[in-house]
């Protein structure tokens, strides 16, 4: 009975997830995607698109906590058997914590970009940025093409 409970809350956990997700969730033209976090706080990383498009990520260099950054500024770097990608800051705003896991497992941003993969923590008060991304139907529209 309690394995069914747990197992039943992790599923209730996870469903909350991805409608959390799909809601406080935008998306840049780059393909970041940027999650609000509430009282200003924003996670940002790289869109399922942008990994599958990079393949086996084998470095990814993380912002610095404390840096301030505007919109549109490279603040990382995404390295795979391919390419290098620079990320771009979806919002102004200043960082306030990095995935330290990213490394020694830079693969989790392809096992898990919107998860376990993100890549920084920032502040921000420019919610008309953060509201002006697109949304997750925009962004799978945009790149349908």
């Amino acid at each position: 009975m309690l394995k069914t409970l747990r197992f039943g809350t992790r599923a209730f956990n996870q469903n909350l997830n991805t409608i959390t997700r799909t809601y406080c969730t935008r998306y840049t033209k780059d393909h970041e995607w940027v999650n609000s976090l509430g009282s200003q706080n924003y996670r940002m990383g790289i869109t399922d698109f942008a990994q599958r498009q990079l393949g086996d990520i084998v470095f990814v260099e993380t912002p610095s906590v404390g840096k301030t950054a505007s919109q549109d500024d490279p603040v990382s770097v995404v390295e795979s058997v391919k390419a290098a990608s620079d990320v771009f800051m979806p919002m102004d705003g200043s960082f306030t914590s990095v995935n330290q896991d990213l490394e020694g497992s830079p693969e989790l941003i392809n096992e898990d970009p919107m998860g376990e993969g993100w890549i920084a923590e920032f502040k921000s008060s420019k919610t008309d940025q953060f509201n002006s991304l697109m949304t997750k139907s925009q962004y799978d529209e945009y790149t349908k093409h």
